[in-house]
């Protein structure tokens, strides 16, 4: 059994009744809530809105996919890349249950590949390695790869890369005690 987590596109606000269903059913699924606060002219509240809008990950084999689809009208498609049903990783999905349990009111932003940026490729030839993005193109990056003594450059998908945060060093008793992540 070589289950994944796999991404379904659901109708628009619909992603807590699909996940309900789908758990009716008995297939392992995510819906990432943030709590949100909303404010009406008689009260504040605490809700539960997706993260992601019309986003559902479900866990199951790639084979099962078609028939999970089939569950009800609520979901639009599965997610394909590169003209694969997209795949997440298991870490992925831990860090945003991990996120969403530790903090409410979760902004996400898609953010955009620079020239200059540090990255580290994700996916393909040059998996795991570093380097700085040297140019951009329609939806691929020309990337020099300097960790083998010479400049290598090569074009890489941009959904191969991800951006390298900056590493900070950071004297923690300067803190008095408390840690910083």
């Amino acid at each position: 059994m070589n289950k994944k987590w796999f991404v379904l596109y659901t109708r628009s606000n619909c992603e807590k009744k699909v996940s309900s269903m789908l758990t009716k059913h008995g297939i392992d699924n995510y819906c990432p809530l943030n709590k949100v606060y909303r404010q009406w002219s008689d009260r504040k509240k605490i809700v539960s809105m997706p993260l992601f809008n019309s986003y559902v990950f479900v866990r199951a084999q790639e084979t099962d996919l078609l028939t999970i689809k089939s569950l009800t009208t609520n979901i639009v498609n599965i997610v394909y890349w590169l003209g694969r049903p997209a795949a997440v990783r298991d870490e992925e999905i831990k860090n945003i249950q991990y996120f969403l349990n530790e903090y409410t009111d979760v902004q996400i932003e898609k953010r955009p590949v620079s020239v200059n940026e540090e990255i580290i490729i994700t996916r393909g030839l040059f998996f795991n390695q570093k380097g700085i993005v040297r140019s951009i193109k329609n939806n691929s990056v020309v990337v020099n790869l300097p960790s083998l003594g010479y400049n290598l450059i090569a074009e890489v998908n941009l959904s191969s890369i991800e951006i390298m945060q900056p590493q900070y060093e950071v004297d923690v008793q300067e803190y008095h005690g408390l840690s910083v992540c």
